[in-house]
């Protein structure tokens, strides 16, 4: 059982694993997508999904809270400059999983994870979604008044 077991430990010491995280996180924001274990890309979706929501806030506190984790200026620069402005009106779900099949080598289970807004191939053929979903009471209005005026005026 796994009870209260949060992180997957990916069979490596704490900072070989903070470390590995850190660089596949950076590889993902300047690559926007990059092919992993299935294990590691669950574990790189936890790690750098709460930053990119810090990112949507440029502040200076913001900024050195995700430094201090990704460890890279240029990946930080990027995040807050291009990916934030990307994903501003998104509520979370920046990162996309796509499982590829089994490594040759070792048959390890293999997916690629990208960055959801800089897929445009897969976008394309889905429509926009309304933000609300409430509906307006009392939204039909009368026609028939309009169309009235309308003949009169024109028999003058």
């Amino acid at each position: 059982m796994r009870h209260g077991k949060k992180v997957n430990h990916l069979g490596r010491k704490t900072a070989h694993r903070k470390s590995m995280l850190a660089n596949m996180a950076c590889s993902l924001i300047e690559h926007k997508r990059i092919n992993t274990t299935v294990a590691k890309a669950k574990a790189l979706k936890q790690f750098v999904e709460p930053m990119i929501t810090k990112s949507k806030e440029d502040t200076t506190h913001n900024r050195r809270i995700v430094f201090s984790r990704l460890r890279q200026k240029e990946a930080v620069a990027e995040l807050f400059r291009d990916v934030a402005a990307k994903v501003g009106d998104r509520p979370g779900g920046y990162t996309r999983i796509i499982k590829l099949g089994n490594r040759l080598g070792d048959n390890a289970d293999m997916a690629m994870i990208e960055l959801v807004d800089y897929n445009e191939i897969y976008n394309a053929d889905k429509p926009k979604k309304k933000t609300t979903r409430r509906s307006r009471r009392g939204g039909s209005k009368i026609v028939a008044p309009i169309a009235e005026t309308k003949a009169s005026s024109e028999e003058e």
